[in-house]
């Protein structure tokens, strides 16, 4: 009679075998076993030839399989098939399943209940939508490898902690989920810490990423900090830093340094403005280093062509660079009013460019017509460069004030009139939200 011992060998051995013949079937269609060594496989070819085959038929290939063949180790019944339904359940279309798995296929090794449902809970206690899950996972599959009281707590904690409204984290993940995965103290903190440091108000900061979730992606030492240097080279104001940074975000991981020295050449080429008026054509509207030139001259021969020589266009730039961003169709109408109906020198249009920022049917006419009707004659910037209220107790005065100097234009934002208090319709905002609000719409 054969020994235990004996059949403890002998199953080894039938074990060995096996392996063998399994192993020799992959290399036969071109997987690579050798990470496999650790790994229990399956006793016989067919059962592995399914989980093969299953896997592409969901569209994975050979070379996917080899990128991570530690996935041949997943059952096609208890692992493989619960996972692909509950990412098909949660929002992943079925013909993206491959691509899902390709990304991160360590999700195979995932217990449904243990792992993923938490995951998609609190995914929808930020107030992610139904809807947008999938979305959310296919962007950032790693999320799935995360706990929920770990990092991802941790970020939103923080985040909701220098004044980033609740509500918004879940917009926030959709757009860009990664922070999620980003450290506090090692990422996202010392973001905060150095834009703080340039004169931003957290309040601000809070703004920004609710808007613009993708700014916690940039990288500190490498991106952030050699644009802020590369903005001070060119001229930049520092105290100028915050206006800049708060109206266009972006600015912070552009390849800047590039984008500026041609946009600045450009300028002073074309629009014969040199480096220090182009600084400051950055400081008031920061989005022209993105600006197309082509879109940028549009504007510019619209005005040439109307009477405007090219040296008093560039000082309307430089003033206004809003203009710039302009569409040339309301340009033309604001324009044939201004000639038709007001009868005024073009002078007062290179002294007052921003009247081309104007609605011609919501504020030049109707503010126009009342001061024609009432026999006043005042300049373009005394009319228009005000809330509705103080047109309307400008209008009731006795006098009209003297303008020293013309007005500092932020569009977008309040109007400060040298001389007196800020002008606006919301009389209540703190100063951090006048910042922010600097933001000019392309």
């Amino acid at each position: 009679m054969p020994t235990v011992t004996w059949g403890v060998v002998q199953g080894r051995k039938e074990k060995l075998v096996s392996r063998v013949i399994v192993c020799d079937y992959l290399k036969g269609i071109g997987i690579i076993p050798d990470e496999l060594e650790q790994l229990e496989l399956p006793s016989t070819v067919d059962v592995m030839r399914e989980r093969v085959e299953f896997l592409q038929k969901i569209g994975l290939t050979v070379d996917d399989i080899n990128e991570y063949p530690l996935m041949l180790g997943c059952s096609v019944r208890k692992n493989i098939i619960p996972v692909l339904g509950y990412l098909e359940k949660v929002g992943i279309q079925r013909q993206k399943l491959g691509e899902f798995i390709k990304n991160y296929p360590q999700v195979l090794h995932a217990s449904v209940v243990v792992e993923l449902v938490p995951i998609v809970k609190f995914l929808r206690g930020l107030d992610v939508e139904k809807q947008d899950i999938g979305y959310v996972l296919m962007k950032y599959p790693e999320l799935l490898g995360f706990k929920p009281e770990g990092t991802m707590s941790t970020s939103v904690g923080y985040l909701v902690s220098i004044g980033v409204n609740p509500r918004d984290i879940g917009p926030m993940v959709t757009q860009y989920p990664y922070f999620l995965g980003m450290r506090v103290g090692t990422m996202i903190k010392p973001l905060v810490d150095y834009l703080v440091s340039l004169g931003l108000p957290k309040k601000v900061l809070a703004r920004m990423f609710e808007k613009r979730a993708y700014v916690l992606g940039y990288d500190l030492e490498d991106t952030v900090k050699p644009n802020v240097d590369c903005l001070i080279s060119f001229g930049i104001r520092k105290e100028t830093l915050p206006s800049v940074i708060a109206q266009y975000p972006q600015i912070l991981g552009l390849p800047l340094k590039a984008k500026l020295s041609s946009q600045q050449y450009f300028f002073n080429l074309r629009l014969k403005i040199d480096p220090e008026g182009f600084a400051h054509v950055i400081e008031k509207m920061p989005q022209i280093v993105s600006l197309n030139q082509s879109v940028i001259m549009k504007p510019v021969e619209f005005l040439i062509g109307r009477g405007i020589s090219s040296e008093d266009v560039a000082k309307m730039v430089v003033k206004c660079p809003q203009l710039l961003a302009s569409q040339v169709g309301l340009m033309k109408n604001s324009f044939y009013f201004f000639k038709s109906e007001t009868g005024r020198p073009l002078r007062e249009l290179v002294e007052f460019p921003e009247y081309f920022t104007y609605s011609l049917e919501s504020r030049i006419k109707p503010r126009y017509h009342k001061l024609k009707s009432k026999g006043i004659k005042c300049s373009l910037g005394w009319f228009l460069n005000c809330s509705d209220q103080r047109f309307e107790e400008r209008l009731q005065a006795d006098y009209i004030e003297a303008e020293s100097a013309g007005p500092s234009f932020y569009m977008g934002g309040k109007l400060e009139l040298p001389g007196s208090d800020i002008v606006s319709d919301d009389d209540d905002e703190s100063d951090d939200e006048i910042l922010y609000r600097r933001t000019v719409s392309l």
